[in-house]
């Protein structure tokens, strides 16, 4: 519970660093002196809740009565499911089959690079501490 509140307030803190980081560049770049608040507000919530379910959705991985492709499994369906269902609520996404599928193509790309970069990563800390303890 502890490591789930922990990774809950790290990921919230993340979620609004990206929102405040993205509407500066917005009104650096794009030129823009006025923001409507209202689409502020939603899309920054909407940042925020996707900070915290990308920070806390990895204790999946934690499990250790679940083997690493149930693992997978499970946080891939969640992620999408919250990713996608909140992408369309606010607007991130056209509710469109066309966008649909390009987003869901977009995204198991994203997700299936980043999970083969975590896999390769801690495959080979695995490695180096198996040879640390070899050499003791």
């Amino acid at each position: 519970m502890k490591t789930f509140l922990f990774r809950s307030l790290i990921g919230i803190f993340f979620g609004a660093f990206v929102s405040v980081v993205t509407t500066n560049a917005i009104v650096y770049f794009g030129g823009k002196e006025w923001l409507d608040g209202g689409m502020f507000l939603k899309n920054s919530l909407g940042t925020i809740f996707c900070g915290w379910f990308f920070s806390v959705t990895p204790l999946y991985f934690e499990t250790r009565s679940l083997r690493l492709l149930q693992q997978t499994a499970l946080h891939f369906a969640t992620v999408a499911v919250l990713y996608f269902t909140l992408s369309f609520g606010i607007g991130w996404i056209p509710f469109e089959m066309k966008s649909f599928l390009s987003f869901t193509a977009l995204f198991i790309v994203i997700y299936a690079i980043s999970w083969i970069c975590f896999y390769l990563y801690f495959k080979n800390e695995a490695k180096k501490l198996n040879d640390d303890l070899r050499h003791i």
